[in-house]
Parts: C-alpha cells; sequence; structure tokens
C-alpha cells in the first residue's frame, strides 16, 4: 500500500502577542503589539492592529502614529520558547517526524503515520490545532501539500486560523493565481523588478520564453520555475537543538506476529532508554511507538503525559495501546521502535506522591548501577516494577 505523501507546515497566528494573550486574556480583540516603546520596533502585532497598518518591524513610534490607541505589550522573558516547546512537543504526539523551523513555524511529515485517506488526515490535524489553543491559547494555520514548499505557502493563505490542504497534483493549479512573491527568494526588490517585466502572478511565468526568463533570473530560472510549478523534494528534518530525543529499534531476523512478543520487546525499550535519560539528568513527557511491515511500510502514533518524568513505570501502560493503535493490519512485523521525546531538564518536580516517586527513582538508580555492572538478569520488567514501587 502506498502513503499518502502529505507534509503540514504549521504557522502560529502572531506568535508574540499570542503569547501574550495567553496571559492576558482580557486584551483578546483589541489593537495590541509586542515591542518596545522607546527606540523600539514592533515584533509582533495583533491583526486588529495590522488592520490599522500596524506590521512587523515597524518602529513603535511609526506604529503609535498610525495606531494611535495601539496597546504595546513588553516582551515576558522566557516565555516564547516555553510556549514554542509546549506547541511542538503537542505535534509530536501526531508524528514524530516535526522540524522546528523556527520558534512559531515547522513541519510535520504525515506520510509514514498510517492515514488511510485526506479526510482523516483533516481531522486529525484539525483536532490538533484546536488542542493547541484548548491547552496553550496560541491560534495556528496549517496547510497541508505533498511537500514543504507548497505546505508553507498554503498555511498562509487563510491567516489567521486558516487551514489549506493542496491535493498531491494540484500544486501548480494551487500556485498559479498567487502574487509573485509567495515563491522563496523573490522579495520586495525582485518583485518590483518582475512588476515592471509585467509579472505579478505565478502564473505569468509560464507565458514567457526561456531567454526572457534567462535575462530576468539568470542561471537560477530553472529552478524558480520548479518552484513556480510547486516543486520540491526536500526533507523534514528533525534534528534542532532543543529538541533532543531517545530512540532504539529492533529489525527481527525473521518476522513477529505474536503481539505479547512484541509488547515484551517494546517495554524491554523502556527499560534500555530510561537509565541513558536518568544519566543525562533530562524527564521525558512524549513516546511514541513505531512498527514496520515487511513490506517496508511504516506506521507510528505517540502519547504525551501530563508531567515529564524519568521512570519506566508511568510508559509502560502505554504500550498496549498504542501498540493497537499502530498495528492495526494482520500482518506480522519486521521492526518496531520506542522514541522518547519533548525532554525538559530535571528540576524540581512537584508530584502528588512525590515520596513515592522517590522511592522508585532511588530503586532504579540502584538497578541502572547493577545493569552496569553486567548483572543484566536484574532489569526492569513491566508492571512489576510498577507494582514494586507502589507497595513499597
Amino acid at each position: 500500500m502506498s502513503h499518502l505523501p502529505l507534509i503540514a507546515h504549521l504557522d502560529a497566528d502572531a506568535f508574540f502577542v499570542s503569547c501574550e494573550l495567553a496571559l492576558k486574556p482580557e486584551l483578546r480583540g483589541t489593537k495590541c503589539a509586542v515591542g518596545g516603546r522607546e527606540r523600539g520596533i514592533i515584533s509582533s502585532a495583533s491583526y486588529e492592529a495590522r488592520a490599522c497598518g500596524v506590521y512587523t518591524p515597524m518602529p513603535t513610534s511609526r506604529a503609535l502614529k498610525v495606531c494611535p490607541d495601539l496597546i504595546l505589550l513588553p516582551h515576558t522573558s522566557g516565555l516564547y520558547g516555553t510556549m514554542s516547546r509546549s506547541m511542538f512537543d503537542l505535534c509530536e504526539t501526531l508524528t514524530p517526524t516535526v522540524q522546528r523551523n523556527s520558534i512559531d513555524e515547522g513541519y510535520l511529515d504525515l506520510t509514514m503515520c498510517g492515514f488511510k485517506s485526506v479526510p482523516e488526515i483533516e481531522q486529525r490535524l484539525r483536532a490538533l490545532q484546536q488542542r493547541i489553543w484548548d491547552e496553550l491559547k496560541i491560534p495556528t494555520s496549517f496547510g497541508i501539500a505533498a511537500n514543504k514548499l507548497v505546505s508553507a505557502i498554503a498555511s498562509k493563505a487563510r491567516k489567521p486560523r486558516g487551514f489549506t490542504i493542496v491535493l498531491p497534483g494540484a500544486e501548480e493549479a494551487f500556485l498559479a493565481p498567487l502574487k509573485i512573491s509567495v515563491i522563496p527568494g523573490v522579495g520586495k526588490k525582485t518583485e518590483l523588478t518582475l512588476e515592471t517585466a509585467g509579472i505579478t502572478r505565478v502564473s505569468d511565468l509560464f507565458s514567457r520564453s526561456e531567454a526572457e526568463l534567462k535575462a530576468l533570473f539568470g542561471s537560477a530560472w530553472m529552478q524558480l520555475l520548479a518552484m513556480a510549478r510547486g516543486e520540491d523534494d526536500s526533507p523534514v528534518a528533525t534534528e534542532h537543538e532543543d529538541a533532543k530525543s531517545y530512540s532504539t529499534q529492533e529489525t527481527f531476523g525473521e518476522d513477529i506476529r505474536d503481539f505479547a512478543e512484541i509488547e515484551r520487546i517494546a517495554k524491554r525499550m523502556i527499560d534500555e532508554l530510561m537509565p541513558k535519560i536518568r544519566e543525562d539528568g533530562k524527564r521525558v513527557k512524549t513516546m511514541t511507538v513505531k512498527i514496520r511491515y515487511p513490506g517496508m511500510e511504516d506506521s507510528s502514533t505517540g502519547h504525551s503525559l501530563t508531567e515529564a518524568t524519568d521512570l519506566e513505570a508511568p510508559f509502560y501502560p502505554l504500550v498496549t495501546s498504542l501498540l493497537k493503535a499502530v498495528w492495526t493490519k494482520p500482518r506480522p512485523l519486521r521492526l518496531v521502535s520506542v522514541r522518547f521525546s519533548s525532554v525538559d531538564e530535571k528540576g524540581s518536580q512537584l508530584e502528588m506522591f512525590g515520596q513515592t516517586d522517590d522511592k522508585k527513582r532511588r530503586l532504579a538508580a540502584v538497578l541502572d548501577k547493577l545493569n552496569e555492572r553486567g548483572k543484566k538478569s536484574i532489569v526492569q520488567h513491566g508492571h512489576q516494577l510498577n507494582r514494586q514501587g507502589e507497595e513499597s
């Protein structure tokens, strides 16, 4: 079975302002902006303020002239990074392949998630969009297409709170009526130059000869034309500085169809990864399970705890439900993997049963040391450790 080659681009709407309004909901719907009053610039403006002519990066003094009743909000230190990490952590509950392109936008590769139709993908993404709003009060826009280029353009087509799907094969038709400035690399100066040449829309490029395009764009004309057709093969890159993850996988010598055996293997992987997480002084919140069928077809899904942890026990109960969610075909498996993401620094953790968790943590530390010495017979077998921790 071939997978739908779909990538979603998430673009948070007026991100800095939205973060501030999450703390000050009484200002929602007003003309407000984040920026400094003295010799500052506007770094983010609400859509109400934009309607009055305020934009980024406009000098604050000018913004106050075009919009005298503008409410200026100072930057809240540390807020935007925290909100950004939480937003992308929620994205990783839908797919483990998430590229955090910047603090307020990124890509989600949905190709290998096992979704069977575009309506199913739309339902899941709209649910994610709503969850980001419900939990963080951050409005977002999504663009869905067969590649990163078109999905990024689509996400900006109906902001704010937009949701645009470009089906595979419809890229050129979607781009044709848009302004030429939607093509990456076409800035203000280039746009003005092209306007004098009669090129204002993407479709105008196709009415020009090769010689004309070469005269306008030089050696980059073929690349520009390819982008105008919606062609892009760049992958979603999951490596990013503050999104470290821990993962392991096992490819079987012979395909396995026994659910209980796969379940045991996945729990063993939790046992293998968690000591490394503790050693690094981290806690994790999201676990993703991926499987691969013999035909190299992958399927994955994840779940996030309400609080990050460095203990095995909270993740053991998730294994069964995650495996059932991804292993939907009556076929044996070639591979299984477990990945932990949404990584937090270990700090003081306010837990209802803090003493109980401390006991579990001390027990886990002892077992880690014993396992390091080669006594691999002493391992944390699934629910066994959970019961021991609760009873101690």
